[in-house]
């Protein structure tokens, strides 16, 4: 399974805002900055991460983007989810049963081990937060290493 730059992007993006959350709107351009995503395709990422209920806009001079709730209550997993879509190595055990078309399901013996992955897959993303990837930074290390005992 690849994770696209959609879902790369949309990660790091979501990451540049919850660095910024409690500090009102981040324009694009600052998103843009703080997250290396060039901002034509970054406008194309927001649309989805709003209408999924992350992320909020506000409009005027001082207007921009943020979370709606905070880092450490958004799973890189629900990002993930709006980007890419439910997690899925295979048709055949996507997260979404709809999805789920092979015509040898039950009686397939490889089937467990893309189940197992999948699942392996789905607890990676959704046992790590905005919040967990901001303190595992290595700009975040930088600075507690810096700091006096």
């Amino acid at each position: 399974m690849k994770v696209s730059t959609r879902g790369e992007y949309g990660v790091r993006a979501m990451v540049a805002l919850a660095r910024h959350f409690g500090n009102g709107p981040m324009s694009i351009a600052a998103v843009s900055k703080a997250s290396a995503v060039p901002a034509p395709y970054l406008e194309q990422l927001i649309g989805p991460l709003r209408n999924a209920g992350l992320v909020e806009s506000t409009r005027g001079a001082r207007g921009g983007y943020q979370l709606t709730r905070s880092p450490e209550l958004v799973s890189v997993g629900d990002v993930y989810r709006v980007m890419e879509g439910p997690v899925a190595p295979m048709d055949c055990v996507s997260e979404d049963p709809e999805d789920q078309t092979c015509p040898l399901i039950t009686n397939c013996e490889t089937r467990p081990v893309w189940m197992r992955m999948r699942d392996a897959i789905a607890g990676t993303l959704d046992s790590m937060t905005l919040a967990d990837l901001i303190a595992q930074s290595p700009s975040q290390a930088g600075v507690e290493a810096e700091s006096p005992s």
